[in-house]
């Protein structure tokens, strides 16, 4: 059975804000309290989780995720709730 991913905001310490996907929202969060999570959340320590919502597959979070990324800042506390994820092509369409 496929694993459902996750698309999170983290808010970080100088303000800035940090977008991810993963598995397992709470592991990845820890790892970035850490310090062994993504190397922007290294120098910019996170905060706090501003929230994360189920995506289905890997590629859909990836998805989700680009379109967050290129909303501004203000935007995204409000959008990571709002994003309309495009489906996954059916895998006869889908080249090799």
């Amino acid at each position: 059975m496929p694993q459902l991913w996750h698309l999170y905001l983290i808010e970080c310490a100088d303000g800035s804000l940090y977008t991810g996907i993963t598995t397992d929202v709470a592991r990845r969060y820890a790892q970035h309290e850490k310090g062994t999570g993504a190397r922007y959340t290294r120098s910019h320590r996170p905060m706090r989780l501003l929230g994360s919502r189920p995506c289905g597959n890997h590629a859909d979070a990836l998805r989700a995720e680009a379109a967050l990324r290129r909303l501004p800042k203000a935007r995204k506390r409000t959008a990571l709730w709002s994003i309309e994820i495009p489906p996954s092509p059916p895998l006869s369409a889908r080249t090799p």
